[in-house]
C-alpha cells in the first residue's frame, strides 16, 4: 500500500527499483528498509510484507538483475553469422554495462547473509554471469565453426575476458574514469582482431 492506502501494483519491482537508485546516489551504506520503501513513495511495512528481511530483499534483487542479463544474452548463439562478431560482442558488451546486475552485485559483498543466500541460488541453477559467459561462448564457437573466427580460438577464455572486463569496467566507473563505452568498444576490437575473426578491423 502507498503512504494514502492506494494499492501498489508490482511492488517488487517498483521496491528493486527504489533500491537501485538508492544505491547509485548513496551507494551500500545507505540502503536500508526506510530509505527503500521512502525511494519507492509505499509504507514503511511493505518491504516486510514481501520479503523476510533486508539480506532477502537484496539477495532477490541480485538474482533478479543477473537473471535478466543472463536471458539477455541467451539470443546471442542465435546471431552467429550475422552481423559481425566484433560488433556482435560489443553490443552484448554494452548491454551487460548498461545493466544494474553486476553493480547491484557489489551490494552482496558488504552483506554475508546475501552473498551465502546469491551463492546457494546459483548453486541451485539460478542464471547469472556464469549463463552470460556460457552464451558468449557458445557464440564464439557457433562462429568458429562458420570460420569467422580463428579456428585456434579458445572460446571459453575469450567470453571470460568479455566478462571479466565488463564487471571490471562497472566496479571501477567512478565520476571522472575513462568513459567505458569507449573503453568496450576498443578493447573487444582487439579481442576481435586476435581472435581473427572476420569485420573486426580497428577503428581509426
Amino acid at each position: 500500500m502507498s503512504p494514502r492506502g492506494v494499492p501498489i501494483t508490482d511492488v517488487r519491482e517498483r521496491l528493486f527499483a527504489a533500491a537501485e537508485r538508492v544505491l547509485a546516489r548513496e551507494g551500500p551504506g545507505g540502503l536500508s528498509n526506510r530509505s527503500v520503501t521512502g525511494e519507492a513513495g509505499c509504507a514503511k511495512g511493505v518491504l516486510y510484507s514481501h520479503f523476510a528481511d533486508l539480506d532477502e530483499f537484496v539477495a532477490e534483487l541480485v538474482l533478479d538483475r543477473f537473471g535478466a542479463v543472463a536471458q539477455g544474452a541467451a539470443a546471442l548463439p542465435g546471431r552467429a553469422g550475422q552481423g559481425t562478431v566484433a560488433g556482435n560482442l560489443t553490443a552484448t558488451a554494452l548491454a551487460l554495462l548498461a545493466s544494474s546486475g553486476p553493480a547491484v552485485a557489489s551490494l552482496a559483498l558488504t552483506r554475508a547473509g546475501v552473498s551465502a543466500r546469491v551463492r546457494a541460488a546459483m548453486a541451485a541453477g539460478a542464471p547469472g554471469m556464469p549463463q552470460v559467459e556460457r552464451a558468449l561462448a557458445d557464440y564464439l564457437e557457433a562462429e568458429r565453426e562458420l570460420g569467422r573466427v580463428g579456428s585456434g580460438t579458445d572460446c571459453g577464455a575469450l567470453a571470460l575476458v568479455v566478462v571479466g572486463t565488463v564487471h571490471h569496467l562497472l566496479m571501477t566507473g567512478w565520476t571522472g574514469a575513462a568513459d567505458p563505452a569507449g573503453q568496450v568498444h576498443r578493447f573487444v576490437a582487439e579481442l576481435a582482431r586476435g581472435a581473427g575473426a572476420a569485420g573486426s578491423e580497428v577503428p581509426g
